[in-house]
């Protein structure tokens, strides 16, 4: 049964309220869910090209492309030959947390909760938001770089090539099996299509803001206000 618990903030096949303590992990996406941009259509911005590789991601995120790796491979290549500098451009002056992120990754680690990032992304920003937020675990991409320009390619890491739907389903996985939880313990939290293989196994599904698909099959979706929505069913 699927009914408004509050204004904005829809639950379903579980009844609240839910105790926060029966819950050792929380993932997040990163990219419109933890923070409030894309970063690789702002990055494609300095490039002339944000409308080109924004249309790819909206698709992407609307599981209208259903091979991920590619549609990102394809959008890097995009951004050949821009400089490090403009990211970091991103970085100080587009990037910013969404509301209550801070409020319930801090609400989360103050119940004992490790915390996790998974992201589609690049690790020139998961990186700074996992430092901002003492975010435990990390798991996303890396562009290549050379004479101070990306590639447009990406750098294989030893656990694989790109994090899509289903890296970010393993690593859930393997997170939980680290600290030695079962995944019906772990929370997992985005908005796009490749969020749904983590949140498919987790024992709670948050959708924030998401796309269409993603709040059908959420357990929560939080459509107005801010992540910290979240501990309302708690």
């Amino acid at each position: 049964m699927t009914r408004e618990f509050a204004p904005g903030l829809v639950i379903q096949r579980f009844t609240p309220p839910l105790r926060l303590a029966d819950f050792k992990l929380i993932a997040f996406d990163m990219d419109s869910t933890l923070i409030n941009i894309e970063c690789v259509d702002e990055i494609a911005d300095a490039a002339g090209r944000k409308a080109e590789v924004a249309a790819i991601t909206e698709a992407a995120m609307r599981g209208e492309i259903t091979d991920y790796k590619d549609s990102l491979r394809r959008r890097v290549a995009l951004l050949k030959g821009v400089p490090v500098g403009a990211m970091q451009q991103v970085l100080d002056q587009r990037l910013q947390l969404n509301p209550g992120a801070a409020a319930l990754v801090q609400a989360c680690q103050a119940a004992g909760m490790k915390t996790l990032l998974v992201s589609g992304g690049f690790t020139f920003f998961t990186d700074h938001v996992r430092d901002r937020l003492k975010i435990d675990f990390t798991r996303s991409n890396v562009l290549e770089v050379a004479d101070g320009a990306l590639t447009g390619r990406m750098v294989d890491q030893r656990w694989g090539d790109i994090c899509d739907g289903d890296e970010k389903r393993r690593m859930l996985l393997a997170t939980c099996s680290q600290l030695g939880i079962q995944p019906s313990q772990a929370i997992a939290m985005g908005d796009g299509a490749n969020d749904l293989p983590m949140m498919s196994v987790a024992g709670l599904s948050v959708a924030y803001h998401a796309k269409p698909a993603v709040r059908a099959q959420a357990m929560v979706a939080i459509n107005a206000g801010g992540l910290d929505r979240l501990l309302e069913v708690f």
